[in-house]
């Protein structure tokens, strides 16, 4: 039997706004808490309210019909955004964004990572992106060192 949990996958509306900024909040806790965030709250949901789900690709895994457990966030052709509730990972709602992703992107995507964030570096590989760049972190706010991936089809 199934005990994953039934997740559709849907367009952000205005509505979102909050309650996705509260999972990004939670998941970049959850997987980085050696990495100090650049933003505070209040700024992180000011983002998603006025830039993130008006302006780009946003999209929502939403369990049950009712609880968001997860965003995805495309800006052209970079994959800018894919965090899930700390509960359900390991449940291949981010496999399904990957994939999602690939179809809407089908000439290819990049992204950037923490080089620290080891389970998104296995979780991308896997699904076939490919390190393409490392930096010591000089061009991102929170002066962490990234890593680049690429995908081509």
């Amino acid at each position: 039997m199934d005990t994953r949990p039934q997740v559709a996958l849907r367009p952000a509306i205005p509505a979102d706004a909050e309650v996705l900024a509260g999972v990004y909040l939670r998941s970049f806790d959850a997987a980085l808490p050696q990495v100090v965030r650049a933003h505070s709250d209040a700024e992180v949901r000011g983002w998603f309210r006025y830039v993130v789900v008006p302006e780009l690709e946003t999209w929502v895994a939403e369990e049950g019909g009712a609880r968001v457990v997860g965003l995805m966030v495309l800006d052209g052709g970079e994959l800018a955004q894919l965090y899930l509730e700390p509960e359900v990972r390991g449940c291949g709602i981010g496999d399904r964004f990957v994939a999602l992703a690939k179809e809407l992107r089908p000439r290819g995507l990049q992204l950037w990572t923490f080089q620290v964030n080891g389970p998104a570096r296995r979780f991308y590989e896997r699904h076939g992106f490919v390190a393409a760049e490392f930096t010591d972190g000089s061009r991102n706010e929170e002066r962490e060192p990234d890593v680049r991936y690429v995908w081509a089809p």
